[in-house]
């Protein structure tokens, strides 16, 4: 599989949102009072809400010490589609809540399947909803009041399940200011796999709270995965196309 097709896939699951005209979120001050139930709730009043966005986006892969930096076009359709295209449309990427396709014109070769290859390089099941909120600052599992319970600890709200699963840990940590995640970590002890998803910073964009630093470090045994991410002018809810078409000629890569 040709390198730059894995980091295109790779880059779905971390996608940064800004904007030169938005302004950067600051502390603001922290309310450490609330419930597991008002904690929930206020996190929920934060989802993004806007029907289209594009973007330019700047994206470093880091992986067994050596980087590659690749600018490509971002477009995302919510709850129906992601995508992405590099200069020339040499690479170009479609994810939609039945499946993910790509296609590569420097090797002649396309993807076209299920959501497995994602979640095996990142050890945790993917779905079109999860690598959404993923994206957004969302928790990838939905938190429900009487699954989760909260506590505090170094100037954060730690929210994880009353219950957690032997082979399966989730913890979320949110910001006591403004009720958005600041990390979501998913591990999986016996297999040695490990997920997080930190973001830095979150700013305005049109009245919408969304990412503006973002990143994911992917660990399996001794093997570790960055992706560090940058998007500018971003533009929300105009009408955008998502061409997507696999040339005839092309090898299917089998994953």
């Amino acid at each position: 599989m040709y390198k730059f097709s894995k980091f295109i896939l790779l880059m779905l699951l971390a996608i940064v949102f800004s904007c030169k005209s938005a302004k950067t979120i600051g502390n603001g001050e922290a309310n450490f009072k609330l419930s597991t139930r008002q904690l929930i709730k206020e996190n929920a009043k934060q989802a993004a809400n806007f029907k289209t966005l594009q973007s330019r986006l700047k994206i470093t892969y880091t992986q067994k010490g050596k980087s590659q930096t690749h600018t490509v076009s971002f477009r995302a359709k919510k709850d129906e589609a992601l995508w992405i295209s590099a200069t020339f449309s040499v690479i170009r990427a479609l994810v939609t809540p039945e499946k993910v396709s790509f296609y590569n014109k420097l090797d002649k070769t396309y993807f076209d399947g299920d959501y497995k290859y994602l979640s095996d390089l990142l050890g945790t099941e993917l779905d079109f909803e999860k690598v959404q909120n993923l994206l957004l600052g969302e928790t990838i599992y939905k938190m429900n009041t009487g699954d989760y319970k909260a506590s505090v600890d170094d100037e954060s709200y730690i929210v994880q399940p009353k219950n957690q699963r032997d082979l399966f840990e989730i913890f979320f940590l949110l910001n006591p200011s403004n009720f958005k995640v600041k990390s979501q970590q998913i591990s999986q002890p016996k297999e040695f796999r490990h997920l997080q998803i930190d973001y830095l910073s979150y700013q305005d964009v049109e009245n919408q709270i969304i990412p503006e630093l973002i990143k994911v470090i992917a660990v399996e045994a001794s093997e570790e995965m960055i992706v560090e991410l940058e998007m500018k002018n971003v533009s929300l809810n105009e009408e955008l196309r998502f061409p997507f078409k696999i040339p005839s000629g092309f090898k299917e890569i089998e994953l």
